[in-house]
C-alpha cells in the first residue's frame, strides 16, 4: 500500500506540471502583441513600435517574465519589446527588451562632458571584483566586466543615453551581453535593457536606432517639464547612472545583474524544459 501510495503520488505530481505546463503553453499561443502606437505607465511615455517588433503590455510581460522565464515578481516592468518573428520560447530567440521606470528624480547632465569613459570602466571592474565574494556567499557566480561592448554614448539633445557591458559568469562559454539604454525625463528615468549573448552584439547594435527613436516621454513628462524647487533632483548624475554607484552601495547591484542574466538564458531554459516534458508524455502515453 505504502509502495502504491508513493506511485499514485507521482502521477499526481507528474499530471499536474503536464496540466500547468499545458496552461503555460495556451497562455503563450494566446498572448496579444501590440504594433502602432503604444502608451506604457499612467500615460508615462510613447512606444512608437519600430518595423520589424511587437510590443507585449505589463502584465502580460510579467506572466512572461516570471512564469515562463522564472524570475522574481518585478512590479515595476512596464512592457517588452520582442522581435516579431519570435515569442518567448522561439528556437530562433535572439534578445528581448524590458522597459521599466526608476522614479529616482531629475538626473542631472551637467557632469556628461567631462566623464573619462576609461577611468569609468576601470572602476566599474574594481567594483564588480570586489563584490564577488559577497555574491559567493548569496549562491550568485561570480563575474567579471570584460570591458565596453559598445561604448557610453549621451545625446544631449534627446536626453537619452546608451551604453553596453560585456561581462563573463563563472562557468559560461559565452559571455553575457548587457545592452542599457536610458530616456531621461522630469521624475526619473525610462530603462530599457536588452540582454543576450555578446554574440548578438550586432544585430541588437543594428536595431538600437531605431529604438531609441520609438520612446519619448508624454507632455508633463519630459526632462524639459522639470520644475527646480518642486521636483526631486537625483542623487547622482550620467557617470553614476552608467556605473549604478547608488545600486552597488545599496547592495542590489549584483542582483541585478543575475536577475537580468536570468532573463536572458530564460526563453531556451523554458524551451528545453518543454521539450522534455513533451518527451515525458509521448513516452508514458506508448506504455
Amino acid at each position: 500500500m505504502k509502495h502504491l501510495k508513493t506511485i499514485l503520488l507521482g502521477l499526481f505530481l507528474f499530471t499536474s506540471a503536464v496540466f500547468a505546463e499545458d496552461d503555460i503553453l495556451n497562455k503563450i499561443n494566446n498572448l496579444k502583441y501590440q504594433t502602432g502606437s503604444v502608451t506604457i505607465g499612467d500615460n508615462l511615455a510613447t512606444i512608437k513600435v519600430p518595423k520589424g517588433f511587437k510590443f507585449l503590455d505589463a502584465q502580460q510581460s510579467q506572466f512572461v517574465l516570471h512564469d515562463v522565464w522564472g524570475n522574481p515578481l518585478n512590479e515595476g516592468i512596464l512592457g517588452m519589446l520582442f522581435k516579431s518573428d519570435q515569442s518567448p520560447i522561439s528556437e530562433n530567440f535572439t534578445y528581448a527588451i524590458t522597459y521599466s521606470f526608476s522614479e529616482d528624480g531629475y538626473v542631472s547632465d551637467s557632469d556628461a562632458n567631462e566623464i573619462n569613459y576609461d577611468d569609468l570602466l576601470k572602476s566599474m571592474k574594481e567594483d564588480i571584483l570586489e563584490g564577488n565574494e559577497d555574491r559567493k556567499k548569496e549562491g550568485y557566480p561570480t563575474m567579471e566586466l570584460v570591458g565596453w561592448a559598445n561604448k557610453p554614448f549621451y545625446d544631449a539633445n534627446a536626453k537619452k543615453l546608451h551604453w553596453a557591458k560585456e561581462l563573463q559568469f563563472e562557468g559560461d562559454t559565452v559571455n553575457t551581453l548587457n545592452y542599457n539604454i536610458r530616456i531621461l525625463g522630469r521624475k526619473g528615468i525610462l530603462e530599457l535593457n536588452a540582454i543576450s549573448d555578446i554574440e548578438k552584439l550586432k544585430l541588437v547594435q543594428t536595431d538600437i536606432p531605431a529604438i531609441l527613436a520609438s520612446t519619448e516621454f508624454n507632455e508633463g513628462e519630459k526632462y524639459s517639464d522639470y520644475s527646480p524647487g518642486i521636483d526631486k533632483m537625483a542623487a547622482f548624475g550620467i557617470g553614476g547612472l552608467i556605473a549604478g554607484k547608488v545600486l552597488a552601495k545599496a547592495g542590489f547591484f549584483a542582483l541585478l545583474l543575475k536577475f537580468w542574466k536570468i532573463i536572458a538564458i530564460g526563453a531556451i531554459a523554458a524551451l528545453g524544459f518543454i521539450k522534455k516534458l513533451f518527451t515525458k508524455k509521448a513516452d508514458n502515453s506508448s506504455v
